[in-house]
């Protein structure tokens, strides 16, 4: 008897398998799109006639690893980066393959990015800084107004303290515009400015920004070098500008990696209400519930307020408030009054 069942299962599990197979050669028969997807090779530079073969898989389908080609030279801020040394290939090959393939991380991003990216984008041009630079914040905090690092650097630019004063940020216990996308962005424009003047080179001052002006002046001149390119320096910031090239690749060229993400599902700039603020705010909960907000809501979209309250002494401070019907009060009950 029990080789009789043992049987009956054998047969169960090989129909079972069979029925798969034919149900996944069906899908993928079916599906000419993803079919074309799988052989087409992933591109990063101009074209070569090897795209696949002996050579290595350059295909990319949907749920299979991406494999990227390394191209000959890079573009950043209008200046063309030379990648004939293998050390430098290298770097490149190892950024742009942990991206394209860390998927959930590079989903975030994408969403991310289409919020935030062409606000920070309107600052840079406003202040003479290369557009390229919008990628620095998304490698140093993943767009996370809340980032902080174990220096304490805080928000999208990673500003210390004393970078932040020196760039009239203010920063104390109620108030820490680090915090602020907007204004960390302008004061990392003063920042990248002050950088440009002492190095002259748009890729120096991206790669110095890691490790800060005068960290990488001393490096400079230990090594007896002009160029970060030429510099030995410790994994993070070797890593550095590499990762701003391979992030900035992937997002302005999502579908060519295998990301395909509806326009519904990238997130959107919230819509605001600005409130000035000239006189102290002693209960700051008490106040988004006078503008039919939480107070949750109220800290989401002002993170640069700390505390609870809100003491003003010279400063005239903009809070935003939410127009965003899901997160007000008044809209929460019209559509309770609907279903009752």
């Amino acid at each position: 008897m029990a080789n009789n069942i043992f049987m009956r299962n054998k047969v169960q599990l090989g129909i079972i398998i069979v029925l798969l197979t034919y149900i996944g050669w069906k899908e993928s028969d079916t599906n000419p799109e993803a079919k074309q997807q799988a052989q087409e090779a992933v591109q990063f530079g101009p074209k070569t006639a090897e795209t696949d073969g002996e050579k290595g898989q350059d295909a990319f389908s949907p749920y299979q690893v991406c494999i990227i080609r390394v191209p000959d030279s890079i573009q950043f801020a209008g200046q063309t980066i030379s990648l004939a040394e293998p050390d430098l290939r290298e770097r490149l090959d190892r950024e742009l393959h942990v991206n394209a393939n860390w998927h959930s991380n590079t989903i975030l991003l994408i969403k991310k990015a289409h919020r935030w990216l062409p606000q920070i984008a309107e600052i840079l041009k406003e202040n003479g800084i290369p557009e390229d630079f919008k990628y620095l914040p998304v490698i140093e905090s993943s767009l996370e107004e809340n980032a902080r690092s174990p220096q304490d650097a805080i928000g999208f630019w990673q500003l210390l303290k004393g970078t932040a004063k020196d760039m009239n940020l203010e920063v104390n216990n109620e108030v820490d515009e680090r915090y602020d996308p907007i204004k960390a962005t302008e004061a990392a424009c003063k920042y990248l400015k002050k950088s440009y003047e002492k190095f002259g080179s748009w890729p120096e001052v991206a790669a110095s920004y890691n490790i800060g002006m005068r960290g990488f002046e001393r490096r400079l001149e230990e090594q007896k070098v002009d160029s970060y390119f030429d510099m030995l320096l410790n994994e993070e910031t070797a890593r550095y500008f590499f990762r701003v090239i391979a992030i900035k690749e992937i997002l302005e060229n999502p579908k060519k990696y295998g990301f395909q993400i509806p326009e519904d599902q990238l997130y959107q700039s919230p819509r605001y209400e600005i409130v000035k603020i000239d006189e102290t705010i002693p209960d700051l909960v008490e106040f988004a519930q006078k503008y039919h907000i939480t107070y949750k809501t109220l800290k989401r979209h002002n993170p640069w307020l700390r505390d609870d309250k809100l003491k003003v002494k010279r400063n005239t401070y903009e809070i935003k408030i939410s127009l965003d019907p899901a997160e007000r009060f008044e809209t929460v009950a019209q559509e309770l009054a609907k279903t009752n």
